[in-house]
């Protein structure tokens, strides 16, 4: 039924896609389709705008207009078609390389290098500080052992690229997970965090992003798994220019 009624209205001039309406709207009303935000169907927006706080462009609004009514048993449907497409699944025995769990030697945690521009460091050869693999966010198993009381670094998957040396300054004496909360799915990341939040017993999250709009998602992916899993660890965000400085 057709009603006159407040709903979101997406500026796609303005929006960036970096998806964080998409891990703000509850009703699930909210996708990235071609890069860009959409509501996907008036009847999933409730119009209260829980969004809009959320956008980093201010490409968010509420108008009132001509829109299907709300409807809550849509909705209930979307989510549950939403949640039964997005389970995370736990890698397979297919001896698939890239879900194979393992655990390396390091060298222990590295002392503080002491310099004041990390952009002009120049890394030749030092040893690696990754101690298991995999890495990527949706191939670690919430129960992996090397997750097992860790200090975990929750990494945007261009910050190792961009920042020199990453291995010394971040990775050392942690567990790490890294992944695009531009390209890949904020809702899957956020039901696969807050697994591992709950059966890990993980000490201290570190989030490092990029200064991209995109990436100021995964600080957002990382509090909504932190408030879904119930559990309270400390957590710190790091942000690093594209030049490889940190800003923040």
């Amino acid at each position: 039924m057709k009603v006159t009624r407040k709903i979101i209205e997406i500026d796609e001039e303005l929006c960036n896609g970096c998806g964080n309406c998409v891990i703000a709207c509850a009703e699930g009303a909210i996708q990235i389709i071609d890069g860009k935000a959409k509501v996907i169907a008036d009847k999933y927006c409730d119009g209260l705008g829980a969004c809009i706080g959320d956008c980093p462009e201010d490409a968010l609004k509420i108008i009132e207009r001509t829109a299907d009514d709300f409807d809550e048993e849509a909705v209930e449907e979307l989510l549950k078609k939403q949640k039964a497409a997005k389970k995370v699944a736990e890698p397979v025995g297919c001896g698939c390389p890239s879900t194979a769990l393992k655990t390396f030697p390091t060298m222990g945690k590295a002392e503080p290098c002491g310099c004041t521009n990390h952009a002009k460091v120049a890394t030749s050869g030092g040893p690696s500080s990754l101690g298991h693999w995999p890495v990527q966010i949706r191939l670690v198993p919430p129960g992996a052992p090397f997750l097992k009381d860790a200090d975990l670094l929750i990494a945007a998957d261009c910050v190792p690229v961009a920042y020199p040396t990453f291995h010394a300054d971040f990775l050392s004496g942690k567990a790490v997970m890294i992944g695009c909360p531009k390209f890949d799915d904020a809702d899957e990341y956020v039901e696969k965090l807050s697994q591992v939040f709950k059966v890990s017993g993980i000490k201290s999250i570190t989030s490092v992003i990029m200064e991209v709009p995109c990436c100021s998602a995964m600080p957002m992916i990382v509090k909504k798994a932190l408030e879904k899993s119930g559990v309270q660890i400390p957590f710190e965000e790091v942000v690093v220019s594209a030049r490889g400085e940190i800003l923040s």
